[in-house]
């Protein structure tokens, strides 16, 4: 193990001797929640603590007996891909009263767990927090009548409490996301992309119910990645009257060819008066007035089943580990806290802070401070229903603003799941803000050769749904276009450019950029927004089109694996797409539970190769008798994946026996996933508002035209850490490795011990960023807003 930096923390100092800790899920179920009980599983006996799960949540801690068993590594084999929750969940009345709590405090004295992990929603982990604040009183109470020593009550005086939560309607405040949401967003997004085909063949209107009682997040984020006609959601009940304006939109979307429409209704939406508004209300009333061919579908617990998502799997194999931390690290003065999503990192907050919060949410809308009731759902929900209003509804043109200021949005390099979303979103968000939008055809060797066209909001209409790229793309430079470029700008007069793609499109800004001495006709605002599946922008933590391809091969390896339940003792090595960045194999090895990842950013050799074969040969002497590797297409120019094949084949003959496969373009196709829908959308809406506020800053009156020539007038917008930043390209050249296309840091690399350590081997991990309790913050409407959806 190398040497560990001083000014470092690492977890190896924590240690877990003696401790027990008690696993349980509460509740609703959620897809992931086995993600997370494995994680804490694993990461407890890692840390040599005792780890106990309680099965049928807090049923099972007031019966005790059976329900609460110490478990070994292998019991949570195999449970990371499926939905629901292995170890049971109940509601419990009895937990709600005293007398029940004290058999639950006696039940886990008995086993010594004075640590626990629970996994639920607001009201579990409010049960939780009681438990914790009444355990000493508990524990003296059970003294006294003589169930337990007094010397358990010294030995075992404080409890610690530490939650996860597993709620599909992404209705807890204080977290970006909560586990289960983005597989139920994946399981609805699935249902309106199969409605549409059968829609448009009869020219039909579908009315969706989907879940969401108290909050409106998977009905107002689904409308949004589908491009949904109307929306109704408890926090923001439509305006007096609405039953017209949502009629006259659905005849006015008819009249302009649109074949379908979409209406989504959470099942608590509710109108200005605090009245349910219905599904079937809802039909009824489209029925009535225009007399559209209507049909209602209910979603129900569809929802809540399915295999979980790659994103709900790394954000539950994550908060698992950081949960353990948490106990391991608590005393008797650390309030119970809760592991949560803020951008990409991993954060620790009250607990109650967060359950008062979400408290709050529900006061604002009964007593109808619907405005208030947005805003304490946090930046991510103001920002989702902002951008939805902005592209849902086409005003008249007579309530437009004019600026008579032409932009053209075009895709540079190889084509990425979402990028439609994207261009949709420019398109529609610039003719809002007055502009003439063009589409550039082919990238920058199509706008050489004048493949160059207005695009109006219908043209871009149900691109949200679609794979690829519908404008095309080439991976062709500028550089050597650069004449016949400005030639076409000056044409065209185009006063502004966005480039929607991955590497290439960063270095054709920085040619552009350079070119802007020779030429006046690229002194113009330009934005980049990040568009791979391989993830490697300076600049930006996530691209658009890496969550689906990270979904693909998460996938495949589920059906890879499976098809190995069969034969046992087989080792499947897989190939990953990405050049030299290692995101997609690091990452979907997280997600897949797999026993290795070969990557470029991490050298290996014959001595970690052989490691990893002996490792494979110790795993196939237990119960789990299957192998997943996993490999960087670059990751090493001699060990390719023939060469570990037969490296493995060799090396482990007798014992198991080796397949590969090559997962190859699969990975750039198929239909965007809902994050990559959402967040091509929401990235693409803020890049055209600050090519608009640009343009005004740039703009010469006197001589009627744009000139920006100024290093931040050539930006990227990129997701770093919790906030959308635009950063001038020149000042990111100090943060890009050109010669493999990659970024110097990358922060997934952080999370790289986290598969090791999942996979049973001793490594190092840099835990500096956690053990920070911060507070919920309660931001003002004109806060930045993050790019988390």
């Amino acid at each position: 193990m190398a040497d560990q930096p001083a000014d470092k923390k690492f977890f190896e100092n924590l240690s877990g001797a003696g401790k027990a800790i008690g696993v349980l899920t509460s509740g609703g179920d959620a897809q992931g929640m086995n993600a997370a009980v494995r994680a804490v599983v694993r990461m407890g006996i890692y840390v040599e603590a005792k780890v106990y799960f309680i099965y049928e949540g807090y049923q099972g801690m007031v019966d005790g007996g059976d329900n609460i068993v110490e478990v070994s590594w292998e019991s949570v084999s195999s449970i990371l891909q499926v939905g629901g929750t292995v170890i049971g969940s109940a509601r419990c009345k009895e937990f709600r009263t005293r007398e029940g709590r004290l058999k639950a405090a006696f039940n886990l004295i008995q086993r010594g767990i004075t640590n626990l992990c629970v996994i639920g929603g607001d009201g579990s982990l409010t049960g939780a927090n009681l438990f914790r604040e009444e355990w000493s009183g508990l524990l003296e109470e059970l003294a006294q009548s003589g169930k337990i020593e007094e010397e358990a009550v010294k030995k075992y005086v404080y409890l610690n409490i530490v939650g996860m939560v597993g709620s599909i309607d992404n209705d807890f405040c204080g977290t970006d996301m909560t586990i289960g949401t983005d597989s139920a967003l994946h399981r609805i997004i699935e249902v309106v992309d199969a409605i549409m085909t059968t829609a448009q063949s009869h020219q039909r209107t579908f009315v969706l119910e989907v879940m969401g009682r108290h909050c409106g997040y998977l009905a107002l984020v689904s409308a949004l990645a589908c491009g949904a006609d109307w929306v109704f959601i408890p926090e923001y009940p439509p305006e007096e009257g609405w039953e017209d304006q949502m009629c006259v939109k659905l005849s006015e979307n008819r009249a302009r060819k649109k074949r379908l429409n979409i209406i989504i209704v959470a099942e608590g939406a509710i109108d200005s008066h605090n009245k349910s508004i219905t599904s079937e209300k809802v039909k009824d009333l489209v029925v009535q007035q225009l007399g559209f061919d209507t049909r209602v579908t209910i979603l129900g617990h569809v929802q809540r089943g399915g295999t979980p998502s790659a994103f709900d799997r790394i954000l539950a194999s994550r908060m698992g580990v950081e949960a353990v931390l948490a106990l391991l690290e608590a005393t008797a003065d650390t309030p119970a806290c809760v592991v949560s999503l803020s951008g990409n990192q991993a954060v620790r907050l009250p607990l109650m802070e967060c359950v008062q919060m979400t408290q709050e949410v529900q006061k604002a809308m009964d007593e109808r401070k619907f405005c208030e009731a947005v805003r304490l759902r946090g930046r991510s929900f103001e920002n989702n229903l902002n951008t939805y209003k902005l592209l849902s509804h086409r005003k008249p043109d007579t309530e437009l603003p004019k600026t008579n200021f032409n932009v053209a949005v075009l895709n540079v390099g190889a084509p990425a799941a979402g990028m439609n979303a994207a261009v949709r979103s420019a398109v529609r968000v610039g003719i809002t803000e007055g502009h003439n939008m063009f589409a550039v055809i082919d990238g920058f060797e199509g706008f050489a050769n004048g493949q160059i066209k207005e695009i109006s909001w219908r043209d871009v209409g149900g691109w949200t749904g679609q794979g690829g790229s519908l404008l095309g793309t080439k991976r062709a430079l500028p550089a050597k276009y650069l004449e016949k470029i400005a030639d076409q700008m000056r044409t065209n007069n185009i006063n502004a450019l966005m480039v929607i793609g991955g590497f290439e499109a960063y270095l054709g800004l920085l040619e552009l950029s350079a070119a802007r001495e020779k030429y006046d006709e690229f002194c113009v605002p330009m934005v980049m927004v990040p568009a791979t599946v391989s993830n490697n922008v300076p600049g930006s933590d996530f691209s658009i089109g890496a969550d689906t391809a990270l979904n693909t091969i998460t996938d495949t390896c589920d059906r890879i694996k499976q098809s190995a339940s069969g034969t046992k003792r087989r080792v499947f090595i897989i190939e990953t797409m990405g050049g030299y960045c290692g995101y997609l194999a690091n990452m979907g090895g997280l997600a897949a539970g797999a026993d290795a990842a070969y990557i470029f950013e991490e050298k290996f050799d014959i001595r970690e190769l052989q490691a990893n074969v002996e490792h494979l040969t110790e795993k196939m002497k237990t119960s789990i008798q299957r192998g997943l590797v996993l490999r960087n297409e670059n990751s090493n120019e001699n060990y390719t994946t023939d060469f570990i094949y037969q490296l493995y084949s060799e090396e482990g003959k007798g014992v198991f026996d080796c397949r590969k496969n090559v997962l190859g373009h699969m990975q750039q196709g198929g239909a965007p996933s809902p994050f990559d829908r959402n967040f091509g959308t929401k990235i693409s809406a803020k890049a055209i508002q600050w090519i608009s506020k640009k343009l005004r800053e740039t703009y010469r009156r006197d001589e009627g035209k744009v000139f920006a020539n100024t290093e931040d007038s050539v930006c990227l917008l990129g997701m770093r850490r919790r906030n959308l930043l635009f950063q001038p390209v020149v000042e990111l050249k100090d943060q890009a490795d050109f010669v493999h296309r990659i970024p110097k840091e990358q922060w997934w690399l952080k999370l790289r011990p986290l598969m090791k350590i999942l996979a049973k081997y001793k490594t190092s991990y840099d835990v500096s960023d956690s053990g920070q309790l911060e507070h919920v913050a309660r931001h003002s409407p004109k806060e930045a807003e993050t790019g988390a959806i």
